[in-house]
């Protein structure tokens, strides 16, 4: 199998100027936890997720050691309105593994066991075409391997 027999192609995508606050109202009401971030001509340049979003709410390193105390979580809930106001360039990751339509489902599989991710977008000439999920790969390996009959 390959990446294009299972990835999606419709695939949402985030622009680095778009808000947080759009942004992780597009994931919630699509169920999606992470989105590529893509330039004006369609080529990746990162990707956003939940993690990334949540991220921003937490002190940097360099406060917690301007103010050592102790953290207060409950506090850094109500941040959260202020992160939504961000923009995706500020909180996207930059380094973004990407895979082509032609490669190997396993070895896309791959690539996203060895840096921990879930999701990874394909790329054709570095423009987004789609994206496959670990669990767009895991269906896809059930269907082949256990509905056909022995």
């Amino acid at each position: 199998m390959r990446v294009k027999d299972v990835m999606t192609t419709a695939v949402k995508a985030a622009k680095p100027d778009d808000k947080i606050r759009d942004i992780a109202t597009t994931m919630c009401f699509n169920k999606i936890s992470g989105m590529p971030v893509v330039d004006e001509a369609g080529k990746i340049i990162g990707v956003i997720s939940e993690k990334d979003i949540l991220h921003g709410m937490f002190p940097s390193l360099d406060d917690i050691m301007e103010n050592p105390k102790p953290v207060d979580y409950e506090a850094i809930e109500g941040e959260y309105r202020d992160v939504v106001h961000m923009k995706v360039a500020d909180l996207m990751s930059n380094r973004v593994f990407t895979v082509e339509p032609d490669m190997p489902l396993l070895r896309a599989a791959s690539i996203m066991f060895r840096n921990r991710i879930r999701r990874i977008p394909v790329s054709d000439g570095g423009k987004l075409v789609g994206i496959v999920s670990v669990g767009d790969v895991h269906k896809a390996i059930f269907q082949k391997n256990l509905t056909r009959p022995d």
